[in-house]
């Protein structure tokens, strides 16, 4: 991860709000700090405000409340063209009638960057993107890949202090945008400007991000490095969200400190971490990571905070196994196993799902 200043932001948003009716918020009350150098994804579902806080960042939406402040000076009213932000979008927005370089040297032209100047940058940041002479080419002679690399060519050609993606990658095929997601993360590291990425792609958050902020519902609801947003979610929508989660429905029946027991529908008490300091009583859910799901043949002996399970089927995918299992008065549970498992269970079989207590954790 870079080296991050957490003094000092380069973006400060305090106390925005956007409306677009003046009845619902589209953005309630948000306080966000993006650190110099960082690589920050705004991930969540359609109609989260993940978008709008971006088009408010870049200019071309203003706050309804609240300031946004870059470098500590604020631009909540300065037009886009005064941010200095390289911007790119979902759809590449490239002029069909200019070439590659006509295209990347466009933010150069209406800055009147001189023309031996602008030759070099769009030679350099062509090569950035592993574009180098392609330049005469025009879009319409690119495959979907290459014109998105010539679009975030655009982006960086001037030297923005920021750049900012919408959904870049969402109109390529998974294999090319896997690939690609490898190659925003390793140019992101090489020239170490500050990235702010939108996306509603989880794997492809986690895959290149330093934190993420996921949003619901006009509202940040966790904000953090990959490793602890996946490990450690604060609540149910980002538990269900982030990752794959296997789900169980109870009621606490008690309560120490951090921890908690939980009674099943069938019986079954279950100790998880008792994330939102539920009270006894309180219906609730206990989620864990299916591959953090230990499987035990009903023959043997259950570990503690087991519970009992019938395999419907297996599925491949490739680098594990996805057990689709049946549970007394639940939704059925998915557990993840290693291909190198020795003893992979049949269909039909009973089996125990052990589920580590400092794995499970028990949301409100």
């Amino acid at each position: 991860m870079p080296n991050i200043s957490p003094t000092e932001p380069l973006v400060r948003f305090t106390g925005v709000q956007k409306t677009y009716d003046g009845q619902q918020l589209v953005v309630r009350d948000l306080n966000l700090d993006i650190q110099r150098g960082e690589f920050l994804s705004l991930l969540g579902p359609s109609g989260s405000g993940k978008t709008t806080t971006l088009m408010m960042l870049a200019g071309f939406e203003s706050p309804t409340a609240g300031d946004i402040f870059l470098d500590g000076r604020q631009i909540t009213r300065t037009p886009p063209h005064k941010r200095n932000f390289g911007m790119v979008f979902q759809n590449y927005a490239l002029f069909p009638h200019m070439t590659v370089a006509q295209n990347v040297a466009y933010p150069l032209t209406v800055r009147k960057v001189l023309a031996a100047d602008r030759d070099t940058k769009v030679k350099r940041a062509l090569e950035m993107v592993q574009m180098g002479g392609m330049g005469n080419r025009y879009p319409a002679q690119m495959s979907g890949g290459q014109q998105q690399r010539v679009a975030l060519a655009r982006a960086l050609v001037f030297d923005p202090q920021l750049v900012l993606m919408d959904e870049p990658l969402g109109a390529l095929d998974k294999q090319l945008r896997e690939h690609m997601q490898i190659e925003l993360k390793e140019l992101h590291r090489q020239l170490g400007l500050t990235f702010v990425y939108v996306t509603h792609d989880q794997s492809e958050a986690l895959t290149m991000s330093d934190r993420v902020a996921v949003f619901n519902d006009g509202a940040i609801q966790q904000i953090d490095v990959v490793t602890e947003l996946y490990e450690t979610p604060a609540n149910r929508f980002v538990a269900n969200f982030v990752g794959d989660n296997t789900i169980f429905n109870g009621a606490v029946t008690t309560t120490n400190q951090h921890k908690c027991e939980v009674r099943l529908p069938c019986g079954t008490l279950l100790y998880g971490l008792n994330v939102n300091g539920v009270n006894t009583g309180t219906a609730v859910q206990a989620c864990v990571r299916p591959e953090r799901i230990v499987v035990h043949t009903v023959d043997a002996k259950p570990c503690d905070n087991s519970i009992r399970a019938v395999l419907n089927d297996v599925i491949y995918f490739g680098d594990h196994l996805r057990l689709r299992c049946t549970l007394q008065e639940q939704a059925q549970a998915t557990v993840k196993i290693p291909l190198s498992s020795i003893a992979v269970p049949q269909p039909g079989q009973a089996l125990w799902l052990h589920l580590p207590p400092e794995h499970l954790r028990v949301y409100r």
